[in-house]
Protein backbone atom coordinates (compact mmCIF):
# COMPACT_ATOMS: atom_id res chain seq x y z
CA UNK A 1 0.00 0.00 0.00
CA UNK A 2 1.16 3.51 -0.81
CA UNK A 3 0.03 6.15 1.69
CA UNK A 4 0.85 9.85 1.94
CA UNK A 5 0.33 11.91 5.08
CA UNK A 6 -0.36 15.65 4.93
CA UNK A 7 -0.14 18.06 7.87
CA UNK A 8 -1.40 21.60 7.36
CA UNK A 9 1.08 23.61 9.41
CA UNK A 10 -1.00 26.80 9.61
CA UNK A 11 -4.12 24.85 10.57
CA UNK A 12 -5.84 25.85 7.30
CA UNK A 13 -6.54 24.24 3.97
CA UNK A 14 -7.65 26.64 1.22
CA UNK A 15 -8.87 25.04 -2.02
CA UNK A 16 -11.79 25.87 -4.29
CA UNK A 17 -13.49 22.88 -5.98
CA UNK A 18 -13.41 22.75 -9.76
CA UNK A 19 -16.37 24.56 -11.32
CA UNK A 20 -17.30 26.51 -8.18
CA UNK A 21 -16.99 30.26 -7.80
CA UNK A 22 -14.83 31.49 -4.95
CA UNK A 23 -17.76 33.42 -3.44
CA UNK A 24 -19.75 30.21 -3.10
CA UNK A 25 -17.41 29.64 -0.12
CA UNK A 26 -17.18 25.93 -0.83
CA UNK A 27 -14.13 23.86 0.09
CA UNK A 28 -12.58 20.88 -1.67
CA UNK A 29 -12.36 18.28 1.09
CA UNK A 30 -10.57 15.97 0.85
CA UNK A 31 -7.91 17.31 -1.55
CA UNK A 32 -8.72 16.00 -5.03
CA UNK A 33 -6.31 13.56 -6.72
CA UNK A 34 -6.03 16.06 -9.60
CA UNK A 35 -4.77 18.75 -7.22
CA UNK A 36 -2.25 16.46 -5.53
CA UNK A 37 -0.80 15.25 -8.85
CA UNK A 38 -0.48 18.82 -10.14
CA UNK A 39 1.24 19.83 -6.90
CA UNK A 40 3.80 17.05 -7.37
CA UNK A 41 4.41 18.11 -10.98
CA UNK A 42 4.84 21.75 -9.97
CA UNK A 43 7.30 20.76 -7.24
CA UNK A 44 9.34 18.76 -9.77
CA UNK A 45 9.57 21.75 -12.11
CA UNK A 46 10.55 24.26 -9.43
CA UNK A 47 12.54 22.30 -6.84
CA UNK A 48 13.65 18.86 -8.05
CA UNK A 49 17.11 17.95 -9.31
CA UNK A 50 16.36 17.23 -12.97
CA UNK A 51 19.59 15.34 -13.44
CA UNK A 52 18.76 12.95 -10.62
CA UNK A 53 15.04 12.69 -11.39
CA UNK A 54 14.11 12.98 -15.06
CA UNK A 55 10.82 14.06 -16.60
CA UNK A 56 10.37 10.50 -17.84
CA UNK A 57 10.42 9.22 -14.26
CA UNK A 58 7.90 11.90 -13.29
CA UNK A 59 5.61 10.75 -16.11
CA UNK A 60 5.77 7.17 -14.88
CA UNK A 61 4.98 8.26 -11.31
CA UNK A 62 1.95 10.29 -12.41
CA UNK A 63 0.73 7.43 -14.62
CA UNK A 64 1.00 5.02 -11.69
CA UNK A 65 -0.82 7.34 -9.27
CA UNK A 66 -3.59 7.88 -11.83
CA UNK A 67 -4.18 4.18 -12.43
CA UNK A 68 -6.53 3.74 -9.45
CA UNK A 69 -8.49 6.08 -7.22
CA UNK A 70 -7.13 6.73 -3.71
CA UNK A 71 -8.93 6.48 -0.38
CA UNK A 72 -8.69 8.92 2.51
CA UNK A 73 -8.58 9.04 6.29
CA UNK A 74 -9.72 12.53 7.25
CA UNK A 75 -8.79 14.40 10.44
CA UNK A 76 -11.44 16.42 12.29
CA UNK A 77 -12.05 19.67 10.43
CA UNK A 78 -14.42 22.64 10.38
CA UNK A 79 -15.64 24.40 7.23
CA UNK A 80 -15.40 28.12 7.88
CA UNK A 81 -14.60 31.35 6.04
CA UNK A 82 -13.56 34.98 6.35
CA UNK A 83 -15.03 37.94 4.45
CA UNK A 84 -12.99 40.71 2.92
CA UNK A 85 -14.02 43.92 1.20
CA UNK A 86 -11.32 44.13 -1.45
CA UNK A 87 -10.53 47.55 -2.96
CA UNK A 88 -11.10 48.03 -6.68
CA UNK A 89 -9.37 50.42 -9.05
CA UNK A 90 -12.31 52.86 -9.10
CA UNK A 91 -12.23 53.20 -5.33
CA UNK A 92 -15.12 50.83 -4.71
CA UNK A 93 -14.92 47.61 -2.72
CA UNK A 94 -16.03 44.09 -3.56
CA UNK A 95 -17.05 41.46 -1.03
CA UNK A 96 -14.88 38.34 -1.33
CA UNK A 97 -15.34 35.11 0.64
CA UNK A 98 -12.26 33.14 1.67
CA UNK A 99 -13.39 29.63 2.60
CA UNK A 100 -11.11 27.05 4.18
CA UNK A 101 -11.04 23.92 6.31
CA UNK A 102 -9.78 24.55 9.84
CA UNK A 103 -7.71 21.61 11.10
CA UNK A 104 -5.38 20.85 13.96
CA UNK A 105 -1.79 21.36 12.69
CA UNK A 106 -0.79 18.14 14.49
CA UNK A 107 -3.45 16.02 12.77
CA UNK A 108 -2.58 14.17 9.59
CA UNK A 109 -4.74 13.64 6.53
CA UNK A 110 -3.89 10.30 4.91
CA UNK A 111 -4.30 9.64 1.19
CA UNK A 112 -3.68 6.01 0.20
CA UNK A 113 -3.67 3.65 -2.76
CA UNK A 114 -4.30 0.21 -1.14
CA UNK A 115 -3.16 -1.93 -4.08
CA UNK A 116 -0.18 0.19 -5.14
CA UNK A 117 3.47 -0.63 -4.48
CA UNK A 118 6.09 1.75 -5.92
CA UNK A 119 9.40 0.70 -7.42
CA UNK A 120 12.44 1.94 -5.50
CA UNK A 121 13.33 4.72 -7.95
CA UNK A 122 9.74 6.01 -8.05
CA UNK A 123 9.59 5.87 -4.25
CA UNK A 124 12.76 7.97 -4.07
CA UNK A 125 11.28 10.51 -6.50
CA UNK A 126 8.03 10.70 -4.55
CA UNK A 127 9.87 11.11 -1.24
CA UNK A 128 11.92 13.95 -2.72
CA UNK A 129 8.84 15.75 -4.06
CA UNK A 130 6.90 15.33 -0.82
CA UNK A 131 9.82 16.65 1.21
CA UNK A 132 9.99 19.76 -0.99
CA UNK A 133 6.24 20.32 -1.26
CA UNK A 134 5.53 23.69 0.35
CA UNK A 135 1.78 24.08 0.05
CA UNK A 136 -1.31 22.28 -1.26
CA UNK A 137 -4.19 24.29 -2.67
CA UNK A 138 -3.75 28.01 -2.22
CA UNK A 139 -0.38 29.35 -1.10
CA UNK A 140 -1.72 29.90 2.44
CA UNK A 141 -2.16 26.15 2.84
CA UNK A 142 1.33 25.38 4.13
CA UNK A 143 1.81 21.66 4.16
CA UNK A 144 4.25 19.05 5.38
CA UNK A 145 3.97 15.78 3.47
CA UNK A 146 5.59 12.37 3.83
CA UNK A 147 5.22 8.77 2.71
CA UNK A 148 3.87 6.69 5.60
CA UNK A 149 5.50 3.41 6.68
CA UNK A 150 3.26 0.36 7.03
CA UNK A 151 3.23 0.48 10.82
CA UNK A 152 1.70 3.99 10.79
CA UNK A 153 -1.17 3.24 8.42
CA UNK A 154 -4.65 3.93 9.85
CA UNK A 155 -6.99 1.03 10.57
CA UNK A 156 -9.73 2.32 8.28
CA UNK A 157 -10.28 4.86 5.54
CA UNK A 158 -13.64 6.57 5.95
CA UNK A 159 -13.65 8.44 2.62
CA UNK A 160 -13.85 6.18 -0.44
CA UNK A 161 -15.21 6.22 -3.99
CA UNK A 162 -18.93 5.53 -3.82
CA UNK A 163 -22.34 6.52 -5.13
CA UNK A 164 -24.91 5.50 -2.53
CA UNK A 165 -24.94 7.41 0.79
CA UNK A 166 -27.53 5.03 2.30
CA UNK A 167 -26.88 1.44 3.37
CA UNK A 168 -29.52 -0.50 1.44
CA UNK A 169 -29.64 -3.26 4.07
CA UNK A 170 -30.07 -1.15 7.21
CA UNK A 171 -31.26 2.20 5.85
CA UNK A 172 -28.45 3.87 7.76
CA UNK A 173 -26.86 7.00 6.27
CA UNK A 174 -23.23 6.03 5.72
CA UNK A 175 -21.92 9.26 4.19
CA UNK A 176 -22.46 12.16 1.84
CA UNK A 177 -21.45 12.24 -1.82
CA UNK A 178 -18.73 14.70 -2.82
CA UNK A 179 -17.39 15.04 -6.37
CA UNK A 180 -13.60 15.17 -6.80
CA UNK A 181 -11.60 15.78 -9.96
CA UNK A 182 -9.07 13.03 -10.71
CA UNK A 183 -6.71 12.32 -13.61
CA UNK A 184 -7.80 9.70 -16.09
CA UNK A 185 -5.64 6.62 -16.26
CA UNK A 186 -2.90 6.66 -18.89
CA UNK A 187 -4.71 4.07 -21.02
CA UNK A 188 -8.07 5.86 -20.80
CA UNK A 189 -6.54 9.19 -21.72
CA UNK A 190 -4.70 7.70 -24.72
CA UNK A 191 -7.89 6.05 -26.02
CA UNK A 192 -9.80 9.30 -25.66
CA UNK A 193 -7.04 11.35 -27.30
CA UNK A 194 -6.73 8.98 -30.24
CA UNK A 195 -10.43 9.33 -31.00
CA UNK A 196 -10.46 13.06 -30.33
CA UNK A 197 -7.50 13.82 -32.59
CA UNK A 198 -8.96 11.75 -35.40
CA UNK A 199 -12.57 12.94 -35.15
CA UNK A 200 -12.47 16.48 -33.76
CA UNK A 201 -9.11 18.17 -34.33
CA UNK A 202 -8.85 17.01 -37.95
CA UNK A 203 -12.08 18.88 -38.74
CA UNK A 204 -10.87 22.16 -37.23
CA UNK A 205 -8.77 24.81 -38.92
CA UNK A 206 -6.52 27.70 -38.01
CA UNK A 207 -6.41 29.06 -34.46
CA UNK A 208 -9.09 26.73 -33.11
CA UNK A 209 -7.20 23.66 -34.32
CA UNK A 210 -3.97 24.93 -32.78
CA UNK A 211 -5.63 25.57 -29.41
CA UNK A 212 -7.15 22.09 -29.33
CA UNK A 213 -3.81 20.51 -30.21
CA UNK A 214 -2.05 22.47 -27.45
CA UNK A 215 -4.62 21.45 -24.83
CA UNK A 216 -4.63 17.73 -25.67
CA UNK A 217 -0.93 16.78 -25.50
CA UNK A 218 0.14 13.17 -25.91
CA UNK A 219 1.56 12.90 -22.39
CA UNK A 220 -0.88 12.63 -19.48
CA UNK A 221 1.60 14.50 -17.28
CA UNK A 222 1.82 17.38 -19.76
CA UNK A 223 -1.98 17.47 -19.89
CA UNK A 224 -1.98 17.99 -16.12
CA UNK A 225 0.42 20.91 -16.58
CA UNK A 226 -2.10 22.99 -18.54
CA UNK A 227 -3.28 26.18 -16.89
CA UNK A 228 -6.99 26.80 -16.36
CA UNK A 229 -6.88 29.90 -18.57
CA UNK A 230 -5.45 27.83 -21.44
CA UNK A 231 -8.27 25.31 -21.14
CA UNK A 232 -10.95 27.99 -21.01
CA UNK A 233 -9.44 29.78 -24.00
CA UNK A 234 -9.69 26.54 -26.01
CA UNK A 235 -13.33 26.11 -24.95
CA UNK A 236 -12.95 23.29 -22.42
CA UNK A 237 -15.44 23.22 -19.54
CA UNK A 238 -13.23 20.75 -17.66
CA UNK A 239 -9.71 19.37 -18.21
CA UNK A 240 -9.74 16.78 -21.02
CA UNK A 241 -7.37 14.58 -19.01
CA UNK A 242 -9.61 14.73 -15.94
CA UNK A 243 -12.64 12.81 -14.77
CA UNK A 244 -15.02 13.42 -11.90
CA UNK A 245 -15.20 10.69 -9.26
CA UNK A 246 -17.90 10.50 -6.59
CA UNK A 247 -16.62 9.88 -3.07
CA UNK A 248 -18.49 9.06 0.11
CA UNK A 249 -17.22 11.05 3.07
CA UNK A 250 -18.63 11.19 6.63
CA UNK A 251 -21.63 13.51 6.80
CA UNK A 252 -20.17 15.46 9.72
CA UNK A 253 -16.55 15.63 8.58
CA UNK A 254 -16.66 19.44 8.20
CA UNK A 255 -19.11 20.28 10.96
CA UNK A 256 -18.00 21.89 14.21
CA UNK A 257 -18.08 19.59 17.21
CA UNK A 258 -19.79 20.86 20.33
CA UNK A 259 -17.45 21.22 23.27
CA UNK A 260 -18.76 18.89 25.95
CA UNK A 261 -17.98 19.55 29.59
CA UNK A 262 -15.75 17.00 31.25
CA UNK A 263 -17.62 14.52 33.39
CA UNK A 264 -16.62 11.73 35.70
CA UNK A 265 -16.20 8.31 34.14
CA UNK A 266 -19.54 6.56 33.93
CA UNK A 267 -19.73 3.38 35.97
CA UNK A 268 -22.01 1.55 33.52
CA UNK A 269 -19.94 0.01 30.71
CA UNK A 270 -21.51 -3.39 30.09
CA UNK A 271 -24.88 -4.99 29.40
CA UNK A 272 -25.70 -8.67 28.93
CA UNK A 273 -28.65 -10.03 26.98
CA UNK A 274 -30.14 -13.51 26.83
CA UNK A 275 -31.24 -14.87 23.46
CA UNK A 276 -34.39 -17.02 23.61
CA UNK A 277 -35.82 -19.03 20.72
CA UNK A 278 -35.21 -22.18 18.71
CA UNK A 279 -33.06 -22.87 16.92
CA UNK A 280 -30.58 -20.40 18.31
CA UNK A 281 -27.82 -19.23 15.91
CA UNK A 282 -24.53 -21.11 15.74
CA UNK A 283 -21.40 -19.60 17.26
CA UNK A 284 -19.83 -19.99 13.79
CA UNK A 285 -22.19 -17.18 12.66
CA UNK A 286 -21.11 -14.82 15.44
CA UNK A 287 -20.27 -11.88 13.15
CA UNK A 288 -23.65 -12.14 11.41
CA UNK A 289 -25.45 -11.99 14.74
CA UNK A 290 -23.23 -9.17 16.00
CA UNK A 291 -24.04 -7.08 12.92
CA UNK A 292 -27.77 -7.81 13.10
CA UNK A 293 -27.83 -7.04 16.81
CA UNK A 294 -26.16 -3.67 16.23
CA UNK A 295 -28.48 -2.80 13.31
CA UNK A 296 -31.57 -3.73 15.33
CA UNK A 297 -30.37 -1.76 18.35
CA UNK A 298 -29.68 1.29 16.16
CA UNK A 299 -33.22 1.06 14.80
CA UNK A 300 -34.63 0.88 18.32
CA UNK A 301 -32.50 3.87 19.39
CA UNK A 302 -33.77 5.91 16.44
CA UNK A 303 -37.35 5.17 17.55
CA UNK A 304 -36.87 5.65 21.30
CA UNK A 305 -34.72 8.79 21.03
CA UNK A 306 -36.74 10.51 18.28
CA UNK A 307 -34.40 10.52 15.35
CA UNK A 308 -31.15 9.24 13.92
CA UNK A 309 -29.22 12.34 15.00
CA UNK A 310 -29.94 11.50 18.65
CA UNK A 311 -28.40 8.02 18.58
CA UNK A 312 -25.60 7.95 21.21
CA UNK A 313 -22.09 7.75 19.83
CA UNK A 314 -21.28 4.76 22.05
CA UNK A 315 -23.84 2.75 20.06
CA UNK A 316 -23.17 4.07 16.56
CA UNK A 317 -19.39 4.45 16.83
CA UNK A 318 -19.58 7.85 15.13
CA UNK A 319 -18.10 11.21 16.23
CA UNK A 320 -15.73 9.70 18.78
CA UNK A 321 -12.44 11.21 17.59
CA UNK A 322 -9.27 9.53 16.43
CA UNK A 323 -8.07 8.49 19.88
CA UNK A 324 -11.37 6.88 20.94
CA UNK A 325 -12.06 4.52 18.06
CA UNK A 326 -12.59 1.51 20.33
CA UNK A 327 -14.47 3.27 23.15
CA UNK A 328 -17.85 2.50 21.57
CA UNK A 329 -19.84 -0.70 21.86
CA UNK A 330 -18.57 -4.19 21.14
CA UNK A 331 -21.42 -6.58 20.25
CA UNK A 332 -20.07 -9.95 21.36
CA UNK A 333 -22.14 -13.12 20.78
CA UNK A 334 -21.55 -15.77 23.43
CA UNK A 335 -22.11 -19.51 23.83
CA UNK A 336 -22.28 -19.63 27.62
CA UNK A 337 -23.45 -23.25 27.99
CA UNK A 338 -20.98 -24.67 25.42
CA UNK A 339 -23.64 -26.26 23.21
CA UNK A 340 -22.37 -24.56 20.06
CA UNK A 341 -25.28 -22.09 19.95
CA UNK A 342 -25.33 -18.38 20.78
CA UNK A 343 -27.38 -17.87 23.92
CA UNK A 344 -26.14 -14.46 25.10
CA UNK A 345 -24.94 -11.15 23.66
CA UNK A 346 -22.44 -9.14 25.67
CA UNK A 347 -22.46 -5.41 24.91
CA UNK A 348 -19.38 -3.65 26.23
CA UNK A 349 -18.29 -0.02 25.75
CA UNK A 350 -15.19 1.03 27.67
CA UNK A 351 -16.17 4.69 27.26
CA UNK A 352 -19.38 4.08 29.19
CA UNK A 353 -23.09 3.68 28.46
CA UNK A 354 -25.09 6.88 28.84
CA UNK A 355 -28.53 7.16 30.38
CA UNK A 356 -30.02 7.49 26.89
CA UNK A 357 -28.34 4.26 25.81
CA UNK A 358 -29.63 2.46 28.90
CA UNK A 359 -33.17 3.59 28.01
CA UNK A 360 -32.74 2.01 24.59
CA UNK A 361 -31.33 -1.22 26.02
CA UNK A 362 -34.26 -1.56 28.41
CA UNK A 363 -36.75 -1.41 25.51
CA UNK A 364 -34.89 -3.71 23.14
CA UNK A 365 -36.67 -7.06 23.07
CA UNK A 366 -36.46 -8.79 19.69
CA UNK A 367 -33.79 -9.78 17.17
CA UNK A 368 -34.73 -10.88 13.66
CA UNK A 369 -32.54 -13.04 11.46
CA UNK A 370 -32.65 -14.39 7.96
CA UNK A 371 -35.56 -16.38 6.53
CA UNK A 372 -38.01 -14.97 9.05
CA UNK A 373 -36.19 -16.26 12.13
CA UNK A 374 -36.81 -14.35 15.32
CA UNK A 375 -35.39 -14.49 18.84
CA UNK A 376 -36.62 -12.87 22.00
CA UNK A 377 -34.01 -10.66 23.66
CA UNK A 378 -34.02 -10.33 27.45
CA UNK A 379 -31.83 -7.80 29.23
CA UNK A 380 -30.17 -9.62 32.14
CA UNK A 381 -28.59 -6.50 33.58
CA UNK A 382 -26.30 -3.51 33.15
CA UNK A 383 -23.24 -2.52 35.15
CA UNK A 384 -19.50 -2.96 34.93
CA UNK A 385 -17.81 -5.87 33.21
CA UNK A 386 -16.92 -7.40 36.57
CA UNK A 387 -20.61 -7.76 37.43
CA UNK A 388 -20.89 -10.57 34.84
CA UNK A 389 -17.69 -12.42 35.73
CA UNK A 390 -19.34 -15.55 37.10
CA UNK A 391 -21.45 -16.23 34.02
CA UNK A 392 -19.15 -15.28 31.17
CA UNK A 393 -15.76 -16.54 30.02
CA UNK A 394 -15.29 -13.24 28.18
CA UNK A 395 -15.05 -11.32 31.47
CA UNK A 396 -12.31 -11.33 34.07
CA UNK A 397 -8.52 -11.39 34.36
CA UNK A 398 -6.22 -14.06 33.00
CA UNK A 399 -2.71 -14.43 31.60
CA UNK A 400 -3.85 -16.79 28.81
CA UNK A 401 -6.58 -15.93 26.31
CA UNK A 402 -7.74 -18.20 23.48
CA UNK A 403 -9.74 -17.59 20.30
CA UNK A 404 -13.48 -18.13 20.26
CA UNK A 405 -13.88 -16.81 16.70
CA UNK A 406 -11.22 -16.29 14.01
CA UNK A 407 -8.83 -13.37 14.33
CA UNK A 408 -8.47 -11.38 11.08
CA UNK A 409 -5.53 -9.00 10.95
CA UNK A 410 -6.75 -5.39 10.40
CA UNK A 411 -3.90 -4.22 8.15
CA UNK A 412 -2.45 -5.70 4.99
CA UNK A 413 0.30 -8.15 5.85
CA UNK A 414 3.88 -7.35 4.81
CA UNK A 415 7.16 -9.17 5.18
CA UNK A 416 8.07 -6.87 8.06
CA UNK A 417 4.53 -6.47 9.33
CA UNK A 418 3.42 -9.98 10.22
CA UNK A 419 0.36 -11.21 12.08
CA UNK A 420 2.27 -11.04 15.38
CA UNK A 421 3.44 -7.50 14.60
CA UNK A 422 -0.14 -6.43 13.94
CA UNK A 423 -1.41 -7.91 17.21
CA UNK A 424 1.31 -6.16 19.18
CA UNK A 425 0.68 -2.85 17.41
CA UNK A 426 -3.06 -3.06 18.03
CA UNK A 427 -2.50 -3.80 21.71
CA UNK A 428 -0.17 -0.80 21.99
CA UNK A 429 -2.61 1.54 20.27
CA UNK A 430 -5.48 0.41 22.49
CA UNK A 431 -3.48 0.67 25.71
CA UNK A 432 -3.41 -3.10 26.31
CA UNK A 433 -0.54 -5.25 27.50
CA UNK A 434 1.41 -6.73 24.62
CA UNK A 435 1.38 -10.55 24.60
CA UNK A 436 4.64 -12.18 25.64
CA UNK A 437 3.96 -15.13 23.33
CA UNK A 438 1.52 -15.82 20.51
CA UNK A 439 0.60 -19.38 19.56
CA UNK A 440 -1.31 -20.28 16.39
CA UNK A 441 -3.95 -23.03 16.69
CA UNK A 442 -5.26 -25.27 13.93
CA UNK A 443 -8.76 -25.44 15.39
CA UNK A 444 -11.00 -24.67 18.36
CA UNK A 445 -13.49 -26.96 20.04
CA UNK A 446 -17.20 -26.28 19.55
CA UNK A 447 -19.60 -28.73 21.25
CA UNK A 448 -16.88 -31.36 21.44
CA UNK A 449 -15.91 -31.05 17.78
CA UNK A 450 -12.79 -29.49 16.28
CA UNK A 451 -13.79 -26.53 14.11
CA UNK A 452 -11.34 -24.93 11.72
CA UNK A 453 -11.32 -21.32 10.57
CA UNK A 454 -13.13 -22.21 7.36
CA UNK A 455 -16.19 -23.33 9.35
CA UNK A 456 -16.75 -19.76 10.62
CA UNK A 457 -18.34 -16.90 8.71
CA UNK A 458 -15.58 -14.28 8.46
CA UNK A 459 -16.98 -11.42 6.39
CA UNK A 460 -18.78 -8.19 7.28
CA UNK A 461 -22.07 -7.54 5.52
CA UNK A 462 -21.12 -4.00 4.50
CA UNK A 463 -20.52 -3.03 0.91
CA UNK A 464 -17.27 -1.38 -0.10
CA UNK A 465 -15.46 -2.43 3.07
CA UNK A 466 -11.80 -3.29 2.58
CA UNK A 467 -10.90 -6.54 4.36
CA UNK A 468 -7.12 -7.09 4.56
CA UNK A 469 -7.50 -10.67 5.83
CA UNK A 470 -10.12 -13.04 4.41
CA UNK A 471 -8.75 -16.26 5.90
CA UNK A 472 -8.29 -15.69 9.63
CA UNK A 473 -6.42 -17.51 12.39
CA UNK A 474 -7.06 -19.10 15.77
CA UNK A 475 -4.66 -17.94 18.48
CA UNK A 476 -3.68 -18.42 22.07
CA UNK A 477 -2.19 -15.31 23.66
CA UNK A 478 0.13 -15.49 26.67
CA UNK A 479 0.62 -12.33 28.75
CA UNK A 480 3.25 -11.56 31.36
CA UNK A 481 0.57 -10.28 33.73
CA UNK A 482 -3.22 -10.73 33.91
CA UNK A 483 -5.21 -8.98 31.19
CA UNK A 484 -8.74 -7.83 31.92
CA UNK A 485 -11.46 -8.83 29.43
CA UNK A 486 -13.51 -8.72 27.36
CA UNK A 487 -10.89 -9.03 24.64
CA UNK A 488 -11.64 -8.74 20.90
CA UNK A 489 -8.98 -7.81 18.35
CA UNK A 490 -8.55 -7.31 14.63
CA UNK A 491 -10.92 -6.75 11.74
CA UNK A 492 -14.60 -6.90 12.73
CA UNK A 493 -13.78 -7.09 16.44
CA UNK A 494 -16.79 -4.91 17.35
CA UNK A 495 -19.14 -7.51 15.83
CA UNK A 496 -17.82 -10.82 17.16
CA UNK A 497 -14.70 -11.58 15.12
CA UNK A 498 -11.32 -11.86 16.83
CA UNK A 499 -13.06 -12.75 20.10
CA UNK A 500 -11.11 -14.40 22.95
CA UNK A 501 -12.07 -16.14 26.19
CA UNK A 502 -10.00 -16.58 29.31
CA UNK A 503 -8.60 -20.06 29.74
CA UNK A 504 -8.80 -20.21 33.55
CA UNK A 505 -12.23 -21.30 34.74
CA UNK A 506 -14.15 -19.66 37.58
CA UNK A 507 -13.67 -21.48 40.87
Amino acid sequence: MLAIGFRFLAGRYHANPWGRHVNEADIEWPPAPWRVCRALISTWYHKADHQQFTFGQLEILIDVLSETQPVYELPPAVHTHTRHYMPQWKGNTSLVFDAFARVNPQDELVMAWPELELAAELGALLDDLLHKLGYLGRAESWVEARRLPDEELPETFQCRPGENPVDTDTGEIVGEVVRLLAPQSHQTYQRWRQGFVGAEISEQKGKKKKLLQQTSPESLTRALCLDTSELQKAGWSQPPAGTFVNYLRPVDCLRPKLARPKTHTRSVTTARFMLVGKPRPRIEDAVRIGERFRAALMGKAKYVLDGENNIPSELSGHNLGQNKRHDHAFYLPEDADADGRIDHILLHASGGLSAATQRVLARFNVLRGRQGREWQVILEGVGTAGDFYAGSRYIGEDVVWQSVTPYLHPWFAKKRFTLEDQIRRECRERGLIEPARIECLESVTVKGRARRVIHFHRFRNKRGLTQPDTRGSFLRLYFSQPLNGPLALGFGCHFGLGLFHRVTEVN
